[in-house]
């Protein structure tokens, strides 16, 4: 329990707006909560969120020491009340969300303190109190994968130490086979094929090009693809990442000359269709294990997908995902 006196400056404020600048970290949702059920009190009674403080006031909190931190980048999910998770699978050691479009996976320039979604993740496992920060020496649950912020689809989240050295590695060595839907502009020819090439990333534009012979500082990029529906100058294709290059889907198709719909950065936006940003989704997770897996064995040969998507939807609607 914490006590804090109120002065001659902060007299005159509700309780409730006190405690926003007083105690950042702590959500408001939850401030209500606490005053609700008498975790805050005023001069040792029960106060109402709009009770006006007086001087000379003592406020009793009793909430945890972590919420009278400063706000630092790493304790941002301390301000995320009850993060509402589309949770695709979920054990002790790994949890699969399915990610809004628009949503940033890490803190970065211009990103809101807070709502990126590692921030909600370990939120809401410090709410459910499976992980307990101050216990531990230097884990904190983590991302496996990333995608861009207006790409949807499943992200893995390491829950433990082990689930997070295993997983990587498992990555790395493409043990995971990652499935993404793409609905791009105008009819593939082949309908199923595989799209070859060089990838060079301009770090300063946030962007990368394709080129189809080796140029210095690029990388082989493949991408294996398959046409799962066409309509209204549009297909729907599901594609395989046989390497992982930033935008390897995006620019590969754009190169071959079928822009990804919504793509405003590799292709131009197209009127006829209210998207403004890429339709594509990383829809599928397949775990085809061939080392050992310790303490994630029991996932090998589970496969987890979304339950929709919402592009697929609006411009397929007679398609629907097995």
């Amino acid at each position: 329990m914490k006590e804090l006196k109120i002065e001659v400056n902060d007299a005159g404020q509700r309780l409730d707006r006190f405690l926003a600048k007083a105690v950042p970290l702590l959500p408001a949702s939850l401030a209500q909560k606490y005053i609700r059920i008498k975790r805050i009190k005023r001069n040792g009674a029960r106060a109402e969120r709009d009770t006006r403080l007086e001087t000379g006031d003592v406020l009793q909190l009793y909430i945890n020491d972590e919420f009278f931190d400063k706000p630092r980048q790493d304790n941002a999910y301390l301000t995320v009340a009850a993060p509402k998770l589309n949770i695709v699978y979920e054990d002790a050691q790994i949890l699969l969300v399915d990610k809004r479009p628009g949503l940033a996976v890490h803190p970065h320039d211009g990103a809101e303190y807070g709502r990126t979604l590692i921030d909600q993740i370990q939120a809401y496992l410090y709410q459910k109190r499976e992980w307990v920060p101050r216990l531990e020496n230097a884990f904190t649950p983590a991302l496996c994968n990333r995608i861009d912020r207006n790409t949807g689809g499943i992200v893995i989240a390491a829950k433990t130490a082990e689930a997070l050295r295993i997983m990587n590695q498992k990555i790395k060595d493409r043990e995971i086979d990652k499935r993404y839907l793409a609905v791009v502009e105008g009819t593939l020819k082949p309908r199923e094929g595989s799209l070859k090439g060089y990838i060079f990333k301009d770090a300063v534009k946030n962007r990368v090009y394709v080129t189809d012979s080796p140029q210095p500082g690029a990388k082989t990029a493949q991408t294996r693809y398959r046409t799962l529906a066409c309509a209204n100058g549009l297909s729907l294709v599901e594609c395989q990442l046989l390497t992982g290059r930033t935008h390897q889907i995006r620019a590969q198709f754009a190169h071959a000359g079928h822009p990804l719909l919504g793509d405003g950065k590799y292709g131009k936006l197209d009127k006829r269709y209210d998207r403004t940003y890429q339709a594509l989704y990383s829809y599928r997770l397949d775990f085809c294990f061939t080392t050992e897996a310790g303490c994630l064995a029991h996932l090998d040969g589970q496969r987890f997908q979304v339950k929709q998507v919402d592009f697929v939807e609006t411009y397929f609607p007679a398609f629907q995902l097995d």
